[in-house]
């Protein structure tokens, strides 16, 4: 396994609660699940909404106690009331009830059996990972630095850029940890994926590009608020549009502004050009790939309008061509041994070595730190996009074949990389079952995580204070 890739054939995200962020619309989304009945008297949260939490009525004490650490009233009542901001936001507004208050306090314990659990394991985030979630967050809020950042959160709450880095930080090992956990539990077979390219639900991993038609006939309101007679107006909007695009040579706008009408709300989209089937949701990506040429869909209804779509036309491609490199390095690592001032002070020296005819896979061989590829030279066999972290491409794209880099850092410690050759490859078949895996671990991660979740909960000690 090269132990610099980046490329993640699998992913499982929790977002769990992070209680008292300043940004936090901009930091993570919170996922609360109900507990089962199965879930014992010692660890119930069950309230009656007469008892529940406000900051009016605490006065702050230990509200649970998870194996040594606790829970303050005053964490619940900041969860929920980021909870019920991030609802807003969402159009969905929460009330402050006691399932509220029981859900949310469930997600908190939970994240505090996961901290505790990293602390064990030694699991740290990346620190420059870290630091580009904290630049996008300042770009959301119309600043051009961290800086700018963390004079605006301290000087509306002290401590408030420290307290937003220490929740990434926690939040990026948490999800560490779950992709770890889920990951081992998770097993995808070579027949478990041809079983799936067998399947109809493959068809949206080919490569052939879709140029679609694709119009929303928006609601007046909220799904759930819309009368029977506003629902029927915007099906026939819809009936009406679907009518119109199933003429060959469609002109889309002239069949927008026809059937818009007196319907209260612009209608949305038109031609959407060319793209992968892949690269659009499950939902549409299913609907388009049962189309041929010039048919039009049955009207889709969703819970924000309802789409008709057109398959204009397709560009069938059973090929996928990538670039490639041959590329070898040498590794020094940085690490609780070894000083980033040594490491770079060894790496100087291999290169002065290089520069003076010494062999680069003799010298890989000798001093390499990477145990995956010391071994043969160095060589890391034909590397493709994204199969390296950044900088490591970064480099070797700009490396001359036969010719070898100079030194550079990466996460990792000092390397020096040569590139032995460069072709173009036809990673088709790669690439589906790589798509194949992708699918069969989303669909089986979510049951994963929460099996482990419930075993966690079950090994701890939990008290809930009344």
């Amino acid at each position: 396994m090269r132990i610099f890739c980046l490329r993640q054939t699998s992913s499982a995200v929790l977002l769990v609660m992070s209680a008292g962020l300043a940004l936090s619309l901009n930091a993570q989304a919170a996922t609360v699940k109900n507990q089962t009945a199965a879930t014992s008297s010692s660890t119930s949260t069950s309230q009656n909404t007469s008892n529940r939490l406000t900051a009016g009525n605490s006065t702050d004490g230990i509200i649970a106690l998870v194996n040594d650490n606790a829970i303050l009233k005053s964490d619940l009542i900041n969860a929920v009331i980021q909870t019920q901001l991030r609802a807003k936001t969402a159009g969905q507004p929460l009330a402050n009830s006691a399932q509220l208050q029981s859900e949310v306090l469930n997600a908190l314990i939970l994240r505090e059996l996961q901290l505790s659990l990293i602390n064990r394991v030694g699991i740290k985030p990346d620190e420059a990972a870290i630091n580009q979630r904290l630049v996008k967050i300042a770009e959301a809020e119309g600043l051009d630095s961290l800086s700018a950042l963390q004079q605006r959160m301290d000087s509306q709450q002290a401590g408030g850029y420290a307290s937003l880095r220490s929740k990434l930080i926690e939040d990026a090992a948490i999800q560490a940890l779950q992709q770890r956990q889920v990951s081992n539990r998770v097993r995808i077979s070579e027949q478990d994926i041809d079983s799936f390219l067998a399947s109809p639900e493959a068809k949206r991993l080919n490569q052939s590009e879709y140029q679609t038609i694709h119009v929303r006939v928006p609601y007046i309101d909220d799904y759930s608020r819309l009368s029977p007679a506003q629902r029927s107006e915007a099906l026939a909007v819809a009936e009406a549009l679907r009518k119109r695009l199933q003429a060959p040579d469609v002109d889309v706008d002239a069949a927008v502004a026809a059937v818009q009408g007196s319907y209260a709300i612009p209608l949305q989209g038109g031609d959407m050009g060319f793209h992968k089937a892949a690269a659009l949701p499950t939902e549409l990506s299913s609907e388009i790939t049962k189309l041929g040429i010039g048919e039009v869909s049955a009207p889709l209804v969703t819970p924000e309008g309802i789409d008709i779509i057109k398959l204009a036309n397709k560009k069938d491609s059973d090929k996928m061509i990538v670039p490639q490199w041959r590329t070898s390095h040498i590794l020094i690592k940085v690490d609780e041994l070894q000083t980033d001032a040594l490491a770079e002070q060894k790496i100087n020296d291999l290169y002065n070595q290089l520069r003076q005819g010494a062999d680069f896979s003799a010298l890989a061989a000798t001093y390499s730190d990477d145990p995956g590829s010391a071994g043969r030279g160095g060589d890391l066999e034909w590397v493709s996009e994204q199969d390296m972290i950044g900088p490591f491409e970064a480099v070797m794209k700009n490396t001359s074949i036969n010719d070898y880099s100079a030194p550079f850092k990466t996460q990792f410690g000092w390397h020096i990389l040569k590139v032995a050759d460069k072709r173009q490859y036809d990673a088709s078949s790669e690439y589906r079952r790589n798509m194949a895996r992708q699918a069969l671990y989303q669909r089986l991660a979510p049951q994963a995580q929460e099996d482990w979740l419930q075993e966690l909960r079950a090994s701890a000690y939990i008290q809930v204070l009344e």
